[in-house]
C-alpha cells in the first residue's frame, strides 16, 4: 500500500468513525458534551445510586453529562412521543438535579428530558428545587400514613405498581 493511498484509507475511516458518533449522539438526543455516566447503555455507570440523606432520596439518571464544568442529569423515555413533557417526568429530572447538588455541592443549571422525538429543557430554579422538594416531602408523609388513597381510575396503573400485592383500594 502506497503512503497515499493509505492516508486515504485512513482519512475515510476517520470520516466513518465520526459519522457513526454524530448518528449516535443524534438517536439518543444528547449534546455533544463529556458523558460522565451512562446508567442507559451500560457505560460508565455509577458506582451506586446517587443519594440524599436529608431528602431521604435517591436514583440513577440514564446519563449524567459535564458542560461548563457542571454536571446535568438526562433522563431518556424512547417510547414516550408527547409533544409536551409530562409532569411525573419533569419532577423526576428536578430530583435528579437536587440529587447531583447534594452530590457535588453544585446545583445543575438544568437537566434534558429526551422523547422519542423531542428533547426538553427543564431549567432548574429555585422554584423548581422547591417544589420537588415538597413533592418528596409528600411522598414520604403518603408512604408513612396507615392508609393512601388512589389517584388515578386506571387498572393498567395498578397492575403496574409496586404496592399492588398491599393495596386495599387496588383495582388490578
Amino acid at each position: 500500500m502506497t503512503p497515499s493511498s493509505l492516508a486515504v484509507a485512513l482519512l475515510v475511516l476517520g470520516a466513518a468513525i465520526l459519522i457513526l458518533a454524530l448518528r449516535t449522539r443524534a438517536r439518543t438526543g444528547l449534546p455533544w458534551a463529556p458523558i460522565i455516566a451512562d446508567d442507559a447503555r451500560g457505560g460508565r455507570q455509577l458506582e451506586r445510586p446517587l443519594t440524599s440523606r436529608r431528602y431521604k432520596l435517591s436514583g440513577k439518571p440514564d446519563y449524567i453529562i459535564e458542560r461548563a464544568g457542571r454536571q446535568i442529569p438526562v433522563e431518556v423515555k424512547p417510547g414516550r412521543h408527547a409533544s409536551q413533557p409530562y409532569d411525573s417526568d419533569l419532577m423526576q429530572l428536578a430530583a435528579y438535579c437536587l440529587l447531583i447538588e447534594e452530590a457535588s455541592g453544585q446545583a445543575p443549571p438544568y437537566g434534558i428530558l429526551r422523547y422519542a422525538q423531542v428533547s426538553f429543557r427543564l431549567r432548574y430554579t429555585s422554584q423548581v428545587r422547591d417544589d420537588v422538594i415538597a413533592l418528596v416531602a409528600e411522598m414520604h408523609e403518603q408512604l408513612e400514613a396507615d392508609d393512601m388513597e388512589r389517584s388515578h381510575h386506571d387498572p393498567r396503573r395498578c397492575a403496574g405498581c409496586g404496592f399492588v400485592e398491599q393495596c386495599e383500594d387496588s383495582l388490578a
